[in-house]
């Protein structure tokens, strides 16, 4: 009867059968084994990469930064959400809630500036 040879374990099984191979197959050993082949292919794989990648960067067919080449022609960068400017396309401008726009307090306000009612177009706190 032919000997089964098993690429992962590197070794031969006594018997060439379907229990034989099951039992080899769901083996603790075994499992270690397949896990430790494709982990150090994925290894390679990855450090192919970083190869190929530090050849192309050194010949210079990649930017040293994504910024460093100019954006083509015609071409606009809208600027993140978080900085103010021009509204984009599609985009709605805020609405403004009436009045002057809110400024961020740091203290105290000065003298003759604290609240005495409520603001124009506002409602009396309930209760009073």
């Amino acid at each position: 009867m032919p000997k089964f040879y098993c690429d992962y374990c590197d070794t031969y099984l006594t018997h060439d059968s379907p229990s034989v191979r099951k039992t080899h197959c769901s083996g603790r050993k075994h499992k270690e084994n397949v896990k430790d082949y494709y982990q150090k292919w994925m290894e390679e794989q990855a450090q192919s990469l970083i190869d190929k990648t530090t050849a192309a960067f050194q010949q210079g067919k990649i930017p040293p930064t994504p910024f460093s080449a100019p954006p083509p022609a015609g071409a606009m960068i809208p600027p993140p959400p978080s900085l103010p400017g021009p509204p984009r396309p599609g985009m709605m401008p805020a609405p403004h809630m009436g009045g002057p726009p809110m400024m961020p307090m740091m203290g105290p306000p000065p003298p003759g500036m604290m609240p005495v009612g409520p603001a124009p177009g506002m409602r009396p706190p309930m209760g009073g």
